[in-house]
């Protein structure tokens, strides 16, 4: 996960609580950052475009296996 994006997450959190309840806003601001990276860490996300490319990958793989089975099945039938 992109740590501008995080940065900028935990900015807006903060952002979102009322002064009143904010006590230091850079201790606020760095508890939010940590529970991102930890919450947003562990989740083995993908950029759009890595997902796109992956899912172009699988239809061409997903293209061959089919080709592949078919002329299998015509081997398997005698020619």
């Amino acid at each position: 996960m992109n740590d501008e994006f995080i940065s900028d997450l935990a900015k807006r959190l903060r952002d979102l609580v009322p002064d009143t309840a904010r006590g230091p806003a850079r201790d606020l601001e760095a508890n939010f950052r940590a529970l991102l990276e930890a919450a947003l860490g562990r989740g083995g996300y993908v950029t759009f475009e890595e997902f796109e490319a992956q899912k172009k990958v699988l239809q061409r793989t997903r293209e061959k296996v089919e080709a592949l089975e078919k002329a299998l099945a015509e081997l398997e039938k005698g020619g």
